[in-house]
Protein backbone atom coordinates (compact mmCIF):
# COMPACT_ATOMS: atom_id res chain seq x y z
CA UNK A 1 0.00 0.00 0.00
CA UNK A 2 1.10 2.90 -0.93
CA UNK A 3 -0.35 6.65 0.26
CA UNK A 4 -0.04 9.24 -2.27
CA UNK A 5 0.25 12.91 -1.00
CA UNK A 6 -0.15 15.80 -3.60
CA UNK A 7 -0.66 19.86 -2.87
CA UNK A 8 -0.48 22.97 -4.38
CA UNK A 9 1.53 25.76 -3.28
CA UNK A 10 -1.51 26.64 -0.76
CA UNK A 11 -1.10 22.87 0.66
CA UNK A 12 2.40 22.47 0.43
CA UNK A 13 3.43 23.49 3.82
CA UNK A 14 0.38 20.88 5.63
CA UNK A 15 1.27 18.37 3.21
CA UNK A 16 4.98 18.20 4.39
CA UNK A 17 4.22 17.95 8.14
CA UNK A 18 1.74 14.91 6.52
CA UNK A 19 4.27 13.29 4.99
CA UNK A 20 6.73 13.32 7.66
CA UNK A 21 4.51 12.40 10.26
CA UNK A 22 3.25 9.10 8.06
CA UNK A 23 7.15 8.77 6.99
CA UNK A 24 7.84 8.31 10.59
CA UNK A 25 5.19 5.76 10.97
CA UNK A 26 6.74 3.18 8.42
CA UNK A 27 4.43 4.25 5.34
CA UNK A 28 4.99 4.09 1.93
CA UNK A 29 4.76 7.73 0.61
CA UNK A 30 4.93 8.52 -3.41
CA UNK A 31 4.44 12.32 -2.93
CA UNK A 32 3.43 14.07 -6.17
CA UNK A 33 3.30 17.54 -5.87
CA UNK A 34 5.42 19.75 -8.50
CA UNK A 35 6.13 23.34 -8.20
CA UNK A 36 3.22 25.50 -9.53
CA UNK A 37 0.61 23.13 -10.21
CA UNK A 38 -3.04 23.83 -9.92
CA UNK A 39 -5.37 21.96 -7.39
CA UNK A 40 -6.60 19.92 -10.52
CA UNK A 41 -3.42 18.85 -11.80
CA UNK A 42 -2.18 17.96 -8.27
CA UNK A 43 -5.17 15.93 -7.85
CA UNK A 44 -5.22 14.05 -11.28
CA UNK A 45 -1.91 13.06 -10.67
CA UNK A 46 -2.83 12.27 -7.37
CA UNK A 47 -5.94 9.68 -8.64
CA UNK A 48 -3.47 8.42 -11.32
CA UNK A 49 -0.69 7.11 -8.85
CA UNK A 50 -3.94 6.01 -6.64
CA UNK A 51 -5.31 4.34 -9.73
CA UNK A 52 -1.83 1.51 -10.06
CA UNK A 53 -2.58 -0.37 -7.55
CA UNK A 54 -5.85 -1.40 -5.53
CA UNK A 55 -5.07 -0.71 -2.25
CA UNK A 56 -3.21 2.33 -2.62
CA UNK A 57 -4.68 5.67 -1.40
CA UNK A 58 -4.64 9.60 -1.66
CA UNK A 59 -4.40 12.37 0.65
CA UNK A 60 -4.79 16.06 -1.38
CA UNK A 61 -3.82 19.40 0.34
CA UNK A 62 -5.02 22.82 -0.98
CA UNK A 63 -6.39 26.14 0.67
CA UNK A 64 -9.87 24.77 1.39
CA UNK A 65 -10.01 20.87 0.32
CA UNK A 66 -13.05 21.72 -1.88
CA UNK A 67 -11.49 22.18 -5.14
CA UNK A 68 -9.33 18.49 -4.83
CA UNK A 69 -12.81 17.50 -3.72
CA UNK A 70 -14.93 18.26 -6.73
CA UNK A 71 -11.76 17.60 -9.41
CA UNK A 72 -11.32 14.03 -8.10
CA UNK A 73 -15.04 13.35 -8.27
CA UNK A 74 -15.37 13.78 -12.12
CA UNK A 75 -13.03 11.13 -12.13
CA UNK A 76 -14.77 7.49 -13.08
CA UNK A 77 -14.54 4.80 -10.22
CA UNK A 78 -12.90 7.28 -7.89
CA UNK A 79 -14.78 7.94 -4.61
CA UNK A 80 -13.43 10.97 -2.84
CA UNK A 81 -14.55 12.81 0.65
CA UNK A 82 -13.38 16.64 1.89
CA UNK A 83 -12.85 15.88 5.94
CA UNK A 84 -11.83 18.48 8.61
CA UNK A 85 -12.28 15.69 11.48
CA UNK A 86 -10.52 12.15 12.19
CA UNK A 87 -14.44 10.38 12.58
CA UNK A 88 -15.29 11.36 8.96
CA UNK A 89 -11.74 10.40 7.82
CA UNK A 90 -11.95 6.90 9.18
CA UNK A 91 -15.87 6.34 8.57
CA UNK A 92 -15.34 7.53 4.54
CA UNK A 93 -12.97 4.53 4.37
CA UNK A 94 -14.77 1.99 6.24
CA UNK A 95 -17.75 2.97 4.79
CA UNK A 96 -17.93 4.20 1.47
CA UNK A 97 -14.29 2.92 0.56
CA UNK A 98 -12.91 6.23 -0.47
CA UNK A 99 -9.27 5.94 -1.98
CA UNK A 100 -8.70 9.65 -1.74
CA UNK A 101 -9.33 11.96 0.80
CA UNK A 102 -8.47 16.49 0.66
CA UNK A 103 -7.93 18.78 3.54
CA UNK A 104 -7.88 22.45 3.28
CA UNK A 105 -4.82 23.85 5.24
CA UNK A 106 -6.47 27.11 5.84
CA UNK A 107 -8.65 25.17 7.59
CA UNK A 108 -6.84 22.11 9.48
CA UNK A 109 -3.81 22.56 11.74
CA UNK A 110 -1.18 20.40 12.06
CA UNK A 111 -1.77 17.86 14.51
CA UNK A 112 -5.67 17.34 13.22
CA UNK A 113 -4.20 17.03 10.07
CA UNK A 114 -2.19 14.25 11.18
CA UNK A 115 -4.75 12.68 12.98
CA UNK A 116 -6.71 12.80 9.93
CA UNK A 117 -4.16 11.13 8.07
CA UNK A 118 -3.88 8.17 10.60
CA UNK A 119 -7.79 7.37 10.67
CA UNK A 120 -7.80 7.69 6.81
CA UNK A 121 -4.75 5.17 6.15
CA UNK A 122 -5.63 2.92 9.15
CA UNK A 123 -9.49 2.69 7.88
CA UNK A 124 -10.62 -0.36 6.16
CA UNK A 125 -13.29 -1.12 3.99
CA UNK A 126 -15.65 -2.54 6.36
CA UNK A 127 -17.84 -4.12 2.95
CA UNK A 128 -21.34 -5.88 3.41
CA UNK A 129 -24.01 -3.75 3.42
CA UNK A 130 -22.25 -0.58 1.98
CA UNK A 131 -21.53 -2.66 -1.52
CA UNK A 132 -24.80 -1.08 -2.64
CA UNK A 133 -23.66 2.12 -2.21
CA UNK A 134 -20.27 1.29 -3.36
CA UNK A 135 -21.17 0.11 -6.88
CA UNK A 136 -23.62 2.86 -7.46
CA UNK A 137 -21.04 5.97 -6.79
CA UNK A 138 -18.60 3.39 -9.04
CA UNK A 139 -20.98 3.54 -11.91
CA UNK A 140 -21.32 7.03 -11.75
CA UNK A 141 -19.11 9.55 -14.04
Amino acid sequence: MAIVLGADKAGERLKDVVKDYLLARGFDIVDVSAEGQDFVDVTLATAAEVNKADDNVGIVIDAYGAGPFMAATKIKGMIAAEVSDERSAYMTRAHNNSRIITMGAEIVGDELAKNIAKGFVEGHYDGGRHQVRVDMLNKMC
